[in-house]
This record gives structure tokens, C-alpha cells and sequence, in this order.
């Protein structure tokens, strides 16, 4: 037994090489990267614990980026957006995960927390994305920073919320007060 508790250990590799550090600001490039096992401020959950907050009907915050229509379209092409199957019940604020935010992105996320939580900062948040990305992480670290203080980082995201079998549904962008986007 104990000769098996060794092997395995010895193929595991040492904690240091398998934890992505925490950095001090936002990640600003290279966004489907390992993210850090936690995020300071912010409590960690897994798929499990997740679904019970979904199931007692947490606010949940999407942060996936929307695909933009190519500027290169000839005239007259007809251009569908991808669909994003998200977490139902969730809110879906595109592109507020980057490292760098627009002033009106910025004040897009800032408007839409504000108004989710009904301005109570001590309501709960659950904020994801996909595994293995950096966005959710960002948004956290943002509403952490705005005084949120029931932050609560999923980041397994729609991935792992997909593998264990729950139920996911085709989103719809909160429409952002600048955008000449119409949703139909």
C-alpha cells in the first residue's frame, strides 16, 4: 500500500508547478489560460456548489465575450450571431471580462451589477464563464474591487456545468445602452 501511495505521488507534479499564481491586476492577454485555484475576496466554488446556489436562485453573471460581426461583410450579408448556451436564469454582460474595460464597458458592467443587486453590495454573485478562462476571473476581481461583497467566482463555468448534465439554454446579451445592436 504504501509502495502505491509513493508512485502516485511521484507522478503528481509538485504543487508550485501545477498552481497558477494570482496576479496583483487583471490579466490582460492569453485569456484561455489555467486560472488560479482562487480569487482574493471572493469565495470559490465548484459545479456542485454552484448548482445549489442556481437552485436558490442566486444571481448568476455571464461574462463570455459575443463574437462581432466582421467588418468585412460584403453588403446585404445576412449575419447571425453564435449561439452562447448559458446557465439559465443567468444574465449574460459580453466582453466585461477583458483586463482592459472601455469606459462605456466598464459602466456597462457597473450599471448592470448595480441594477441585478438592486444596489445591495452584499447580495451574491455568482460570476463564470468557461473553464480555463480568464474573463470570469477579471469580473470577479472588478466586482471585488467595486465593494462587492458576496462575490462568489465560478470558474468551471458553462464547461463544467455542462459535463455534469445540467441544464444550459441559448442566452441573449443584456443590450448595452451604446450599441446600435438590436436584439431581435
Amino acid at each position: 500500500m504504501a509502495i502505491v501511495a509513493l508512485l502516485a505521488a511521484a507522478c503528481l507534479p509538485a504543487a508550485s508547478e501545477e498552481a497558477t499564481p494570482e496576479p496583483d491586476g487583471y490579466r490582460l492577454e492569453n485569456y484561455r489560460a489555467p486560472t488560479p485555484a482562487s480569487l482574493k475576496g471572493a469565495r470559490t466554488v465548484t459545479t456542485e456548489e454552484a448548482a445549489a446556489l442556481w437552485r436558490n436562485k442566486t444571481l448568476f453573471v455571464d461574462v463570455m465575450p459575443q463574437a462581432p460581426r466582421p467588418a468585412n461583410l460584403p453588403a446585404g450579408t445576412i449575419w447571425r450571431d453564435k449561439v452562447r448556451l448559458s446557465i439559465p436564469g443567468s444574465t449574460w454582460l459580453p466582453d466585461t471580462g477583458y483586463g482592459q474595460l472601455a469606459a462605456t464597458t466598464e459602466a456597462y458592467l457597473a450599471n448592470a451589477l448595480a441594477t441585478l443587486t438592486g444596489g445591495d453590495r452584499s447580495k451574491p454573485l455568482v460570476i463564470f464563464c468557461m473553464r480555463d478562462c480568464w474573463m470570469s476571473w477579471n469580473a470577479a476581481k472588478r466586482a471585488v474591487a467595486w465593494g462587492y461583497s458576496q462575490v462568489i467566482w465560478f470558474p468551471d463555468g458553462t464547461d463544467g456545468w455542462e459535463v455534469a448534465d445540467l441544464p444550459l439554454e441559448p442566452a441573449r446579451p443584456l443590450p448595452r445602452p451604446d450599441s446600435p445592436r438590436k436584439l431581435d
